[in-house]
C-alpha cells in the first residue's frame, strides 16, 4: 500500500512539473539569453522585462524582441532593447542587438 501511494505521488508530481514545462511561453528560452547577455553588457541590475513580440522575418530567420529597464550602481535607471535574431528550425542564434532608452 506504501508503494502505491508513493508511486502515485510520484506520477503526480512528474505531472505537475510536465505541465509547468509546457506552460512557459515560446519566448521564455530567448527571454533568459537576452537577460545573460545583456547582464553581461551592462553588469547593471534588471529591474523590468518585458516581451515586445516576434517577427518571423524569413522561413530561416526569426527575431524576439524585449524590452529591459536597467539600473546602475549609481542608481541612473535607462531602457535596453534587445533584439535576437534566430533560424526557427535550429534555434541557432545568429545576431543580438543591444539599443539603448531613456523610456
Amino acid at each position: 500500500m506504501r508503494i502505491l501511494l508513493l508511486s502515485v505521488i510520484s506520477l503526480f508530481f512528474a505531472a505537475v512539473v510536465s505541465a509547468s514545462a509546457e506552460m512557459a511561453p515560446e519566448y521564455a528560452k530567448w527571454g533568459q539569453i537576452a537577460m545573460e547577455e545583456t547582464q553581461k553588457r551592462y553588469q547593471a541590475e534588471i529591474v523590468d522585462y518585458k516581451h515586445v513580440g516576434r517577427q518571423n522575418i524569413s522561413s530561416e530567420k526569426a527575431e524576439e524582441t524585449f524590452k529591459l529597464w536597467l539600473r546602475k550602481s549609481d542608481g541612473t535607471e535607462f531602457g535596453v532593447y534587445v533584439a535576437i535574431q534566430f533560424d526557427p528550425s535550429s534555434n541557432a542564434i545568429l545576431t543580438i542587438r543591444f539599443s539603448e532608452t531613456d523610456r
